[in-house]
């Protein structure tokens, strides 16, 4: 199952692209959430191969799920790899300038099945795929007014 969005920014490609390597502050959000991270380098050494592991509840049971970095092209590219017992895929940060002063982003995910309780799951979900595309269209929003107003606040 595939879901994009783009949104476009008003800031230099490079100040984006640094934004978005801001991993302690995903750590941080995702732990306030109630997940339990774990990061497999030391916080300094962000980069290529940088890996996670997470525990999380969700629908009642407690999963697992490793994030690794597996592409990295400044200032234009970040891939990150998902990996779980039932599922794997990947997350795709694409950026591309626009002028001097503005940015487009580009999130791209895709995660496709591992088992056939996996299968059946996603199966279910493209019933309400417009609905879930919806969601992730206004996550990613948010995020991008987050990253906005911060932006804002450093001028």
């Amino acid at each position: 199952m595939k879901f994009s969005t783009r949104e476009d920014i008003d800031a230099p490609i490079d100040r984006v692209f640094d934004m978005l390597c801001e991993f302690d502050q995903y750590e941080r959000a995702a732990m306030r959430r109630g997940v339990e991270i774990r990061r497999r380098a030391e916080p300094e050494t962000s980069g290529l191969g940088t890996a996670w592991d997470t525990r999380f509840m969700m629908r009642g049971k407690e999963r697992e799920m490793t994030l690794e970095i597996t592409g990295l092209k400044p200032p234009e590219e970040i891939v990150v790899g998902l990996a779980s017992r039932a599922f794997e895929g990947t997350v795709t940060f694409e950026l591309i300038a626009l002028s001097r002063n503005r940015t487009r982003l580009l999130v791209g995910f895709d995660i496709k099945p591992l088992t056939l309780p996996a299968r059946l799951l996603l199966q279910s979900l493209k019933i309400t795929k417009p609905k879930l595309d919806r969601r992730y269209k206004q996550r990613v929003s948010g995020y991008v007014q987050d990253m906005t107003e911060r932006l804002a606040g450093e001028a």
